[in-house]
């Protein structure tokens, strides 16, 4: 009888704690939003940099070398902060237990504020490996009314060597790597880089440049279909009065984990060096070989699944000494870093199209996505990714497009395959569904506009997008394979991709009817 009532009292108590770890954290909650710009006003823009960078207070000796911090293995700790305990600060992006050593960088909030007199809308980058869109809401919930922002997208750059903010990364797989002061530390100051960004507005005028072909060898496709995102689309802003760069966007689309897996610093990888050289210039050794712009750079991410990466067995050369580098280090990081520096200030000398006046429309859609994957599933249901349902194994997540004159911007919620951003989905022999391809057109296909930017891990972090054509969980497998790829066990499903494809056809499609401005 007592056995009977403890047992009962257990699992009730289980029941209770697994509802709250599903309950949803934002009940009635729709980001839809509709704003028509017919009228092409002058611009306003204004940047920001607000540090996110965590506190370390302890080191630790990896007596294996396998990066991962386990006292069974004889790891021991040198207690920074004299309290006694080890404390963690774990590492997002490629295993559990892989505690902080220290930083290398500072990781960042980074704002970029536009404003056509009718609409402001702030664009924060995080150097984080993703922010989920319950953590969204919260920010943008905290951003003070006087700011003035119409929207806010909240974009992460997916860097592999920052603080986990999904809570996969922790010191086991059932325990969450977030450390919820670290996480409200980030929200305060990314609503501080929106407040500061929205205080440095100044008339401006847009200067567009792309560069889609010199990056190609930066970045590799490891599953087929090959197909990249490997362009660089470019905004640097100028003062319209007195011609100072206010500060530009850099869009690219690959991981951020050149430094791989062995890497136990603080840093936002390759976009650290990326956004130092637009800023600074770009130096050999002490000697400046090319001019920066000034200002504060915003680094945005692309189309990255599939899986983009400057992998271990893919060499970068230092453009001015020629070495290369194909082992993980920070000098390899360094020289892509200094490339897509030389890339992006060449295009920004000779931009494509200079704006000085549009009107911004946004189309704003939260989207329901159902959660197949098991492991996601259970992570959710244990509160390790701390982001609640909507329903039965159902997340929210958002979609957003958005309109500034000839640029249009799409907003995507995670690792998006670059076939369906660019075109190239396959329906290969072996896929699980045995069907031909269903995103179609291409997403790019489908925005209007001379100027294309695709933002991946915008307003959330669901994992890759992979087309269901080219899903492959079970044999045969795809390609000749002899086991199922990298992918779908990141993935919530093989619906997601065809959801949003539906979704972002539909939202495009309000305001393609329209007239561009």
């Amino acid at each position: 009888m007592v056995l009977g009532m403890v047992l009962l009292l257990l699992l009730s108590g289980g029941a209770i704690w697994v509802y709250s770890n599903l309950k949803d954290r934002h009940p009635g909650y729709q980001a839809d939003l509709k704003i028509t710009g017919n009228k092409p006003s002058p611009l306003l823009a204004g940047f920001a940099a607000m540090p996110i960078t965590p506190a370390v207070p302890d080191r630790w000796t990896d007596q294996n070398n396998d990066a991962r911090y386990r006292p069974g293995d004889g790891d021991t700790f040198t207690d920074g902060n004299g309290n006694g305990v080890f404390d963690p600060v774990w590492i997002a992006g490629f295993s559990n237990s892989r505690a902080a050593n220290g930083v290398h960088d500072d990781v960042w909030a980074r704002t970029m504020v536009i404003d056509d007199g009718t609409t402001r809308l702030a664009i924060v980058a995080l150097d984080a490996v993703g922010f989920m869109n319950n953590d969204v809401i919260d920010l943008r919930n905290l951003i003070p009314a006087e700011a003035g922002i119409t929207y806010a997208v909240v974009a992460s750059t997916h860097t592999h060597e920052g603080p986990d903010l999904i809570g996969l990364w922790g010191k086991t797989p059932l325990k969450s790597g977030v450390d919820p002061a670290y996480l409200a530390y980030v929200k305060k100051q990314a609503v501080l880089s929106i407040e500061t960004a929205v205080k440095n507005l100044r008339p401006a005028r847009l200067e567009v440049a792309e560069e889609l072909t010199g990056a190609i060898p930066l970045v590799k496709d490891t599953r087929p279909p090959q197909v990249f995102d490997s362009g660089l689309r470019l905004i640097k802003a100028v003062d319209r009065e007195n011609g100072a760069v206010l500060g530009s966007l850099i869009a690219w689309a690959n991981h951020p984990e050149t430094l791989w897996s062995k890497n136990l610093l603080i840093t936002s990888d390759f976009p650290h060096f990326v956004r130092e050289g637009v800023e600074k210039g770009v130096f050999a050794g002490d000697t400046l070989k090319k001019p920066g712009i000034g200002g504060v750079a915003v680094y945005l991410n692309g189309a990255l699944g599939g899986l983009m990466c400057t992998h271990p067995s893919l060499a970068v050369k230092e453009p001015f000494t020629g070495q290369e580098f194909k082992e993980p280090s920070f000098e390899k990081a360094a020289a892509q870093g200094k490339q897509l520096s030389l890339l992006a200030l060449d295009a920004f000398e000779k931009p494509s199209e200079v704006i000085d006046s549009a009107a911004i429309s946004v189309v704003v859609r939260s989207v329901s996505l159902p959660i197949r994957n098991r492991l996601f599933r259970l992570a959710t249901a244990l509160g390790v990714m701390n982001r609640g349902t909507t329903g039965w194994m159902k997340m929210r997540s958002e979609l957003a497009f958005i309109r500034v004159g000839p640029i249009s911007m799409v907003t995507i919620p995670g690792e998006i395959y670059p076939e369906l951003v660019n075109g190239g989905v396959e329906a290969p022999a072996g896929n699980d569904f045995g069907i031909e391809p269903l995103e179609v057109p291409a997403i790019r296909e489908m925005m209007p506009g001379k100027y294309k930017f695709v933002f991946g891990l915008a307003n959330d972090e669901i994992g890759y997008i992979i087309p269901k054509s080219q899903w492959d969980v079970k044999a045969p497998y795809t390609y000749n394979r002899d086991n199922s790829p990298y992918g779908e066990e990141n993935s919530l499903g093989p619906e997601t991709a065809s959801i949003l494809h539906r979704n972002l056809r539909e939202m495009i499609g309000e305001l393609t009817n329209q007239p561009e401005p």
